[in-house]
């Protein structure tokens, strides 16, 4: 059994203990008492529905094991299945509760929508009140409680817990975790640490070389005096729009929000060491709540206030936990940043991440929380001090459909960021990235209003895309992560990795996914051949962190060198009907005998890059890669000749009505190429990763398929939403958009399937995609609905 180390005593380290002992030698380190950090004030909430199937399935958890545990152990942990309501005041608000509530009934929790009349709670004033979401499921548990209870399960199975015991810095060895070294310059070796020690994790993160943006902030609720005739189980309330939670505490009421423009607290400063810190009391931070709370539940004006707790909470830049192994240092794995549902959160956080830990793979796709998902530049203080200015309120701010950040902007840009702002690029944030999102004519495209429904950008888009029926457009795709293998084994790496063969002619490129040991597919990529020796590899920006560990683990032992190339290059995307001769404009080379997917040298405008003919918008077109130096005058000189840029919404659209995949939504750990529909990438006639899995999967038959949708009402479909069939729930949407060009509403869904079913069979079902609290008809398309055969695209 392997040696592991966990740093931090409270429910999540204490959590991963429990589910490690037995399965490895585990020995837990608190710098204190355990939960004398953040557990121990913790509200207790216990909520099982999350905005997403996965983070759902996680959260599920708690419910199946909290009990268990006081089976186990004879302890209680206070849990108790109270109800919970979800209030909403604003409209749009209705629509993302619709949404989560029929995910919630998709897993079988009891989640339901009601009028504000129905919640039926003695003293609760409904005025404002536009609708709710009922989850039977939500409950409390005791924090402490719950934490004595992991530790007794863990000791039981043999896991060592030691408190007052403080870890100085980690002991990195050639880019591998080897164990600790305590502050009394005692090393412990291990293989394997897990740093589950909250917002303290950055310090000792930090002198690893580990990026992990957690900042501390003041986090406050308060309790009441006792309150007479309350309901006994008291259901947590959420005043969503008003950023404020109510839970009932043994016949008293504790209040908590969740702070916009949250003060940041310095986990290192002079109080950073004092165990079960309570820090003063702040009315003006916590008076917006009060007064929420105060005209939601009246009876408080005769309450008084028991105890006003301020403690410190840890919250990440985008208000999404880390989990998982570190990209750049093996054996190191992190749980952190738990953005105060940690005490929730941690049965299943503790259950995933003892399986990746003991097994060296995640058991079911995390990206959501995947520590491999962050750019090292936004764990800088001043990026993720800024960040908590809306951070925190995330938490319960409406999620409204292409929501952008405001706070923390302007972190990373490409070399052309100037260009495509004087060409009127409205920016959001892609992969982390300042990117177009669509580009404005007039002062009336700009600052469009956010909706649940119709886009504001939508006709804007459409115009974007028109012009690649004669013309070309420009689409900026520097963000894309660019990966140079170059060495004598670089050829039998890829070919490892890669499900398609590369192993082809000089200048030729294929499109692959790279699989796990399951066939589930960790990046879909384009790798192109330069020489003999020489590859370069292209793939989504989100997984530039993924890519290089996944890249440079494969690459152990061998005789190859992996550099990334990432900011090395902008790339202009110049596609559509006249990008040929937009290209051959400006430049002397033979842009007709250019087959599709290869790869030259050439010049445009005097510049020499390369050029890559691909296309993910499905049109006729090139992907140019010039040095990040030289790209202003190609960009300018392409403008000039009547090339006007598309963004990312308008490629969004592109994509979706040409079938094409995009990783993290349509792709994942969890899905094969054979269920993506992505089988002609495969070359049976080699070895690879995961073939074993696929072929498997092959003999046995496939047991779902991702398809196309065409939905004729329509309705704004984003992701998650379930897809029905006589009455029963056959799948969940992955993606969606509407067609740039075929003005078509269409989803990318995984459905269930007979084994042997075949695509015309599927298309005879009738089904039904539930979107927002409706049914809406969904029609099985046999092929993407432009341009099908390719014609446009290879043209």
């Amino acid at each position: 059994m392997k040696n592991i180390i966990i740093i931090g005593g409270g429910a999540i380290g204490l959590s991963l203990a429990y589910h490690l002992a037995g399965r490895a030698h585990v020995t837990l380190l608190e710098r204190n008492q355990l939960t004398s950090g953040t557990s121990w004030h913790a509200a207790g909430i216990v909520g099982p529905l999350r905005a997403s199937a996965n983070m759902t399935k996680l959260a599920m958890y708690a419910g199946e094991l909290f009990p268990k545990l006081e089976e186990e152990t004879g302890l209680s942990t206070g849990y108790r299945q109270t109800g919970g309501y979800w209030l909403a005041r604003e409209d749009a608000r209705m629509d993302e509760l619709h949404r989560i509530a029929a995910l919630g009934r998709h897993f079988g929790l009891g989640a339901s929508i009601i009028a504000p009349d129905d919640i039926g709670l003695p003293s609760m004033n409904a005025d404002g009140l536009v609708g709710a979401l009922r989850v039977e499921q939500d409950a409390n548990v005791n924090p402490v409680d719950l934490c004595m209870a992991y530790a007794k399960a863990a000791r039981a199975k043999g896991a060592v817990i030691r408190e007052e015991v403080r870890v100085a810095s980690l002991l990195i060895e050639n880019g591998t975790a080897k164990g600790v070294t305590l502050e009394d310059g005692t090393e412990m070796l291990a293989d394997s640490v897990a740093l589950c020690a909250g917002a303290w994790s950055k310090k000792l993160a930090d002198a690893a070389g580990v990026a992990l943006p957690l900042q501390a902030v003041e986090h406050m609720y308060v309790v009441t005096e006792p309150m007479s005739d309350l309901p006994a189980p008291y259901p947590v309330l959420r005043d969503l729009d008003r950023g404020f939670y109510v839970k009932g505490d043994a016949g008293k009421l504790v209040i908590g929000g969740f702070e916009p423009d949250a003060k940041v607290w310095d986990a290192f400063g002079p109080e950073g060491d004092r165990p079960f810190l309570e820090m003063p009391e702040d009315w003006d931070q916590f008076l917006p709540f009060m007064e929420g709370a105060l005209d939601l539940i009246p009876a408080l004006v005769d309450t008084g206030i028991q105890h006003f707790m301020n403690g410190p909470e840890s919250f990440t830049n985008d208000t999404r936990p880390y989990i998982g192994q570190t990209p750049n240092v093996d054996g190191l794995f992190v749980a952190a940043g738990m953005n105060s549902v940690g005490v929730m959160s941690s049965a299943g956080i503790g259950h995933v991440l003892s399986d990746w830990m003991v097994n060296d793979t995640a058991p079911v796709d995390l990206w959501e929380v995947d520590v491999a998902r962050v750019d090292p530049l936004t764990a800088a203080a001043s990026h993720i001090e800024s960040r908590m200015k809306e951070a925190v309120a995330d938490s319960f701010s409406l999620h409204w459909p292409f929501k952008q950040p405001k706070a923390g902007r302007g972190l990373r840009k490409s070399a052309l960021h100037d260009h495509w702002r004087v060409a009127g690029a409205q920016f959001g944030l892609t992969a982390g990235w300042e990117r177009g999102l669509w580009y404005a004519q007039d002062e009336a495209e700009m600052g469009l209003p956010y909706s649940v429904g119709d886009q504001s950008w939508y006709p804007i888009i459409r115009r974007e895309a028109a012009q690649m029926s004669d013309g070309a457009a420009l689409v900026d795709l520097s963000p894309f992560g660019k990966y140079e293998i170059e060495g004598p084994d670089a050829l039998s790496l890829l070919q490892s990795l890669a499900c398609a063969n590369v192993d082809m002619e000089n200048g030729c490129a294929v499109y692959t996914p790279l699989l796990n040991a399951k066939g589930g597919i960790e990046a879909d990529v384009t790798i192109a051949r330069i020489t003999e020796a020489r590859f370069r590899m292209t793939s989504a920006a989100a997984l530039r962190q993924k890519d290089l560990a996944w890249l440079r683990r494969h690459s152990a032992g061998l005789n190859v060198s992996v550099t990334d190339r990432t900011e090395d290059e902008v790339v202009i995307g110049v596609m559509g009907a006249g990008a040929r001769a937009a290209l051959a404009a400006l430049s002397d080379d033979d842009w007709h005998n250019f087959p599709f997917s290869t790869r030259k040298d050439v010049t445009v405008a005097g510049v020499a890059m390369t050029a890559l003919r691909v296309s993910f918008v499905g049109e006729l077109g090139w992907e140019l890669y010039i040095s990040a130096d030289q790209g202003g005058p190609v960009f300018d000189a392409l403008y000039r000749n009547g090339a006007r840029p598309l963004g990312f919404y308008a490629l969004d659209g592109c994509r979706i009505e040409k079938g094409f995949k995009h990783w993290g939504h349509d792709l994942s750990t969890d899905i094969t190429p054979l269920e993506a529909g992505l089988g002609f990438t495969i070359d049976w006639t080699k070895s690879f990763i995961g073939k074993e899995a696929l072929l498997a999967q092959k003999a046995h038959g496939l047991m779902r398929r991702q398809v196309m949708f065409d939905l004729p009402t329509h309705p704004l479909v984003l992701h998650d939403e379930p897809v029905w069939e006589k009455g029963r729930i056959v799948g969940l949407t992955t993606s969606g958009a509407r067609g740039a060009r075929t003005g078509r509403t269409l989803a990318l869904a995984m459905i269930d399937i007979a084994p042997g079913e075949k695509l015309t069979e599927s298309q005879t079902r009738h089904f039904e995609i539930e979107i927002a609290g409706q049914r809406h008809p969904a029609n099985l398309l046999m092929r993407p609905p432009f341009d099908p055969t390719g014609e446009r695209m290879r043209g």
